[in-house]
Formats: structure tokens, sequence, C-alpha cells
């Protein structure tokens, strides 16, 4: 039978660190084609490959790359989480304003545009459109000459030019930013929900088991007081088999789940317990089919039955049978029990704790996974309990 009728801690802490490699990978992708778009957005202003790989070489190009990177980073992972998330609102806005103070006030685009045409313009001019010579004295020479303004300085952003190219980066980075900010700390909030769940899940099954094992134990403990008081032969044996019971209860009931080969051992070392304290009053008819050592259970999930059986279903005074099956197949468990109810006072309209805990256990542990049957029909209990795969 597999183990995953439910998510277990392990399961869960795997699930939830899957989760969190898989946001580390999408954001590496979003950081790395953000950055890819940022370097080729100015090329896409060149007009021949001999511009682009001038602009590739340009000390402004890498100037106006990294100081959109720092500003992203920034606004990252400073200004949003530690200013809008821990509500300083007023502070956060007076930082966006910086942000696009600072863009206003350097126009990095433009800056970049600027440069790299200058420096087209101190190089050589292409073949061809060298000026002839002109005869006479040189133009410097002449006394009406006026020198032409240079075209690169007109070309200068002048001081209230609006740099709308860096403005509009800007916006694009911060959103952006924002959308993987905010993404991220939405996983954080759901890995940090999930995790609080398996907590819960966790915290609530120790307590059903912690309810479960004194109660199973004090029986147990009772059952060899009634022997040793008696001085019975077998009191030696029977404290042996209660140290199996209890070495399967403090150790293997740590695991989510086990073989079912040690519940069932642990089963018939109850089973023999009981037919040392009820002698031949009591049939008990206990049989095990299929192939224990494949399949797997819950912890002391079919003990708290078996208990329930004993504790209700035995009289010392009449006689009386009971009947265990357990089938053990590679899709399911099927279990089996059945007994005559003695009405006391402990047992009228009251169903046992052990049973309630279980009932709770299997809709933690297995879910849609098990089907549970208990009637009482005729002064018979009957449970039929199954396990899916």
């Amino acid at each position: 039978m597999n183990t995953n009728h439910a998510l277990t801690d392990r399961e869960i802490v795997k699930l939830v660190s899957l989760s969190m490699v898989r946001l580390k990978t999408t954001s590496l992708f979003i950081h790395s084609a953000g950055w890819i778009l940022l370097f080729i957005f100015p090329l896409l202003f060149m007009s021949d490959i001999e511009s682009i790989g001038e602009l590739l070489t340009s000390m402004y190009y890498w100037q106006f790359c990294l100081f959109y990177i720092a500003l992203f980073y920034l606004h990252t992972y400073w200004i949003f989480p530690f200013l809008f998330f821990k509500k300083r609102y007023i502070l956060y806005g007076f930082a966006v304003i910086c942000l696009f103070a600072s863009v206003y006030m350097l126009k990095p685009f433009d800056q970049l545009i600027v440069h790299n045409s200058f420096s087209r313009s101190e190089g050589e001019p292409p073949p061809g459109l060298v000026p002839p010579p002109r005869l006479g004295k040189p133009m410097h020479d002449r006394p009406d000459f006026r020198p032409e303004p240079s075209e690169s300085v007109e070309r200068l952003p002048k001081g209230d030019h609006i740099d709308i190219t860096s403005i509009f980066l800007l916006v694009i980075m911060m959103a952006l930013s924002i959308a993987i900010e905010t993404m991220y700390q939405w996983r954080e909030t759901e890995k940090r929900a999930v995790q609080a769940e398996a907590d819960k899940i966790s915290a609530e099954l120790s307590f059903l088991k912690a309810q479960i094992h004194p109660h199973f134990l004090f029986n147990t403990l009772n059952n060899i007081y009634a022997l040793a008081i008696t001085q019975n032969e077998n009191t030696a044996t029977s404290i042996i088999k209660l140290s199996n019971i209890m070495r399967y209860v403090t150790d293997e009931v740590l695991e989510d789940f086990v073989p079912l080969s040690n519940e069932v051992e642990c089963i018939r070392n109850y089973i023999d317990l009981q037919r040392l304290r009820l002698g031949k009053n009591m049939q008990i008819d206990f049989s095990v089919n299929g192939n224990q050592e494949r399949v797997k259970i819950a912890p002391l999930l079919l003990m708290t039955f078996i208990e329930n059986v004993f504790k209700y279903g035995v009289s010392n005074h009449h006689p009386g049978s009971i009947i265990i099956k357990i089938v053990a197949e590679r899709q399911y468990i099927y279990f089996f029990c059945q007994n005559q109810i003695f009405t006391t006072t402990q047992n009228t309209n009251r169903e046992g704790v052990g049973i309630v805990n279980t009932r709770q256990r299997l809709n933690r542990l297995y879910s849609d996974k098990h089907s549970l049957n208990i009637k009482s029909e005729d002064n018979v209990f009957t449970v039929e309990l199954t396990l899916y795969s």
C-alpha cells in the first residue's frame, strides 16, 4: 500500500522545497529576460551594424544599463519590501519621487544617444563625402567667417527637456519590480500557510496518539496485574509480550506509516495477553491473510479496534466469541472484527474514545482512501475497515 493517502510532514516539506525551487527558477528567468531586453533596447535606435558595434563598446552604454539595474534592485529588494510592505507609505512615496527625480535630472537615455552621436561626429567622414577644396583663402582666414554651430552641441538636451524614454523605462522597471516582489511575497505567505497547516496536523495527530498510548498501555498493565496477583505461571511470558508491545508503541509509532506485519505482531501479542487473562471462557478467532510486508499502515490504527473489542466485548461471567480478520492485498487492506456486546454502565450510549480518535486519524491520514463501517445490531458489534492504495 502506498503511503501517500495524505500529505505527511516530510512530504509537505518536500513540496514546499520544490515550490521554492520553481519560484527561484522563474524569478531567475524573469530577471534574465528583463536585462536582455534592457540591453537590446538602445540598439533598436541604431541604423547600421557599425553604429551597434560602437554603442556596445561605449562607456555610456554600460553606464546606462548599470544605472537601471541599480534602480531596479534598489526598488525591488529595499524600497518596496522595507517601505511599502511595512506600510511606510509616505516614505515609499518620497523614495519613488527621488527615483523619478534622478531619472529626470540625469536623462540617461538622452545622454546615451547624444554621446553616441557626438562620438560618431568626431570621426573621419566616410569616403566620397569629403567636400572638394575651395580656391582662394581658407574660410577661417576670411574676415566674414563665422563657424557653424556644432550639430552635436545642438542635439544636447536643454535644461527643461523631459527624457520621456527614460521615464517610460523607469515606469516599466518599477512595474516589473512590483510584480516580482509581490509574487515572491505571495509565495512566501503560501509557504507559511502550508507549513502552519502541516504543524497543525502534526500537533493534532500527536495529540491523538498521546491519548491512545496511555489508554492502551494502562489496560495491558491491568491485565498483567490480574495475572500477577493470582500467581499465574504465564506472568513472565506476559511481561515479555508487553515489552514487545511497548517497544512498538514507543518506537514504531514515531513513523507515519509502518509495515503491516509490525501492526499485526503487536495485535498478536495483545491477543495472547488477553487469552492468558480470559482463559477458555472466551473463544478468539484471529486470522491474517496476504503479504504483510509489502503493504504499510498508520501505526496503532487497527490496535484501537482490537482494544475496543476486549474492553467492551468480554465478560467474566458469560462465555463469548470474538472474530478478527485481516486481509492484505496490493490494492487494499481489509480489517474485520466482531464481538458480542456486554452492556455495562461504561459503554451504554457511548463510543469509545479510541474509536473517536481513530476516525479523526483516518480522516487526516487517509482522507477519501478509506471506508469505515461500524454497526451494532442484535447485540453484536461489528467493524469493517478498508484502506485503499
